[in-house]
């Protein structure tokens, strides 16, 4: 494991704790170990980072491939994810993306494919349904709220917006379910799980 990965986790967990009061809620739901996918919404660039702090374990991310070429930032980027492109995903990453799972990983996803304005949730992608029926990886809905307040679409500086993270209980596959019944089921419940997470909090 890292040491840098956990500096950064550590750093940005007081910086939450402190400035956005950070809450976590349902950790226990999320397996110690295993393959497993975090799907999360999207409404801020903070998301990623967000989740990342509220997580116990480690998180490996699908980032843009045009971070990977930015200088300094690609090499800190690379320590924790792997590229991906949102336009026209390729086989290559779904491949790794299995890859990874099968190997024990924790993957943070976020189904809508990217930020919804207004703090709204989006319908989800095809693409975490198709990589948790490959990988028969569990997958974990987590709902982030406030990140939106702290830094909106377009905003540039966060502010001290208080911020929410709730993970709700694993989607598995069933006994007998194959991976094309998984997919389908997945597809569907992902983003309602998420919303089941909004009514509650």
């Amino acid at each position: 494991m890292s040491p840098l990965y956990w500096f950064f986790r550590h750093t940005f967990f007081v910086f939450f704790k402190v400035f956005n009061r950070l809450r976590v809620t349902g950790s226990e739901n999320v397996p110690d170990t295993g393959g497993v996918i975090v799907a999360a919404n999207h409404a801020s660039y903070l998301d990623p980072l967000v989740v990342g702090a509220a997580l116990k374990r480690r998180a490996t991310y699908m980032a843009k491939e045009g971070l990977f070429k930015i200088p300094l930032i690609g090499e800190f980027v690379r320590s924790f994810s792997f590229p991906v492109r949102r336009d026209k995903p390729q086989p290559s990453t779904i491949k790794e993306a299995v890859r990874r799972l099968k190997g024990g990983e924790l993957i943070v996803m976020f189904p809508e494919g990217g930020r919804s304005a207004g703090g709204g949730m989006l319908d989800a992608k095809r693409g975490v349904a198709v990589i948790a029926a490959l990988s028969r990886a569990s997958v974990v809905p987590a709902l982030v709220s406030g990140t939106d307040a702290s830094l909106p679409v377009g905003g540039k500086i966060p502010r001290p917006a208080k911020i929410t993270v709730m993970f709700g209980k694993p989607l598995e596959a069933g006994s007998g379910e194959t991976d094309r019944e998984y997919q389908e089921r997945i597809s569907k419940e992902i983003m309602d799980s998420i919303k089941k997470l909004e009514v509650e909090s």
